[in-house]
């Protein structure tokens, strides 16, 4: 039998998940829970299932430590679904946004629909290649929206301006890569496909509190939050695989050691390659030093190297590499680092940049 070449996934997202949850998953597939039945095919009120959202619940409190103060809800509709979710929910005046690339923008367009939303930074001037600091945030805001990694540009807060208003935040990119307090946030959401698990489930971890902040509009029952933490996020039909698929995910992640453990990985494989392209002299990257992203690593030919640029691309294909080209808002190369990607993948690629 022709065995299957090694390929290092690079991919943006859907991203590159863990062995475990990929072979798990297929197992559940075939059997789940000795079933006889296929996972995609049982009923998402029966005992088996049920013990797969509560281990999943558990695994996402474990591994925040996530405090009895906050919901935690697995919901449809993605990272852009919450762009209009959170303000038809929370915005009655206005509300504070700090724009750091696409996410950010589609983010303010679909609040704007709302309310009034403050800019009160932005790193447009520059394409997005760092993160603003030194900001106000109005105090009378409903709330301060903020997105934590952007995976286009590059870029990543590397801390949080805590404020007397409620504090959301787009964490769709690099949950469960690094620790964070989640009692200072009011709400946290997730795409999947980064970090956690496959697309079709959006992760939301909300303060109690904030259900009594909802504003005074008409906003249909799906939309509600609280429809989905009465209901255990069983209002209607879950996306049993993604959950289940996640799942697995996080227990790989905490038998590695947790966040904590994966934080160290992570920060050593953003170190391999940063060195590789700050060291080559035909490389650069894109995002300023100081809000580069230990998920997302961009960077672009020299002006004056650009012929090598086929060079480069056939030793990638050769070695393996997949996924990384560059988003067109900034060409070049987009290299995604998430939690599953191994370090022995990272050094391929950074041996090819250091032996062009």
């Amino acid at each position: 039998m022709e065995s299957i070449k090694k390929i290092h996934n690079f991919s943006a997202g859907p991203s590159i998940l863990s062995t475990y949850a990929i072979e798990q998953s297929i197992a559940d597939l075939q059997n789940f829970s000795g079933t006889g039945l296929s996972a995609i095919e049982v009923s998402h009120r029966g005992k088996e299932f049920q013990k797969v959202m509560d281990d999943a619940c558990d695994l996402v409190k474990t591994l925040l430590n996530i405090p009895d103060t906050h919901d935690i809800l697995f919901l449809q509709g993605g990272a852009s679904t919450q762009f209009f979710q959170i303000p038809m929910n929370f915005l009655s005046g206005k509300a504070v946004y700090l724009n750091t690339g696409t996410w950010s923008k589609k983010a303010i367009t679909e609040a704007k629909a709302y309310g009034e939303v403050i800019e009160c930074a932005s790193s447009a001037h520059s394409n997005f290649n760092y993160i603003p600091t030194g900001y106000d945030i109005d105090s009378s805001a409903d709330y301060f929206h903020c997105t934590s990694n952007n995976t286009i540009f590059g870029t990543q807060m590397q801390g949080f301006p805590y404020s007397s208003v409620p504090l959301i935040c787009d964490m769709s990119s690099d949950i469960f890569s690094r620790p964070v307090d989640v009692s200072k946030f009011d709400l946290i959401y997730a795409g999947a496909q980064k970090n956690m698990g496959p697309a079709g489930v959006t992760l939301v971890i909300i303060n109690k509190e904030l259900y009594n902040k909802t504003a005074h509009r008409h906003i249909p029952t799906m939309l509600k939050y609280d429809t989905h933490a009465e209901a255990g996020s069983m209002y209607n039909t879950p996306p049993v695989f993604a959950i289940l698929a996640s799942m697995h995910n996080l227990k790989w992640l905490k038998d590695l050691g947790g966040v904590e453990a994966i934080q160290k990985i992570n920060e050593e494989k953003a170190n391999i390659l940063y060195s590789a392209i700050d060291e080559s002299p035909y490389f650069i990257g894109t995002a300023e030093v100081n809000s580069r992203s230990k998920m997302n690593v961009c960077f672009v030919f020299k002006e004056e190297h650009q012929a090598l640029e086929e060079k480069f691309n056939n030793l990638c294909k050769e070695a393996g590499i997949s996924g990384i080209k560059g988003h067109r808002s900034v060409g070049g190369y987009r290299a995604s680092i998430y939690n599953a990607m191994p370090t022995e993948s990272v050094q391929v690629l950074a041996d090819i940049i250091k032996g062009l």
